[in-house]
């Protein structure tokens, strides 16, 4: 099973609109754990999704967090998304406090 080297993702806002957004993952944990590649930073029970095609391990690819309060992921929660070198599936979990 392939794995990806971790990267942090930070936000860089993109236009106006999102310049004007007030982050949360300044000063806390919630808000700054966006990544590419690693170990998942699950929340919950570990998850490893099986690929619906050929049925082995998916690999994972990245986690989201939430934002702010008004784009938060259920309760400060992330989605961690999975995906199948062999067969190009994708899989996304979401997983709160």
């Amino acid at each position: 099973m392939k794995n990806i080297p971790p990267f942090k993702l930070t936000l860089n806002p993109m236009n106006e609109k999102a310049k004007k957004i007030k982050l949360l993952g300044k000063e806390e944990e919630v808000g700054n754990r966006f990544k590419l590649g690693g170990k998942p930073d699950l929340i919950r029970s570990k998850q490893n999704p099986v690929c619906p095609v050929c049925k082995e391990s998916m690999v994972f690819y990245a986690q989201l967090d939430s934002v702010n309060e008004d784009i938060k992921i259920a309760d400060n929660g992330m989605i961690y998304v999975y995906y199948c070198f062999e067969c190009y599936e994708v899989k996304a979990l979401v997983q709160s406090e």
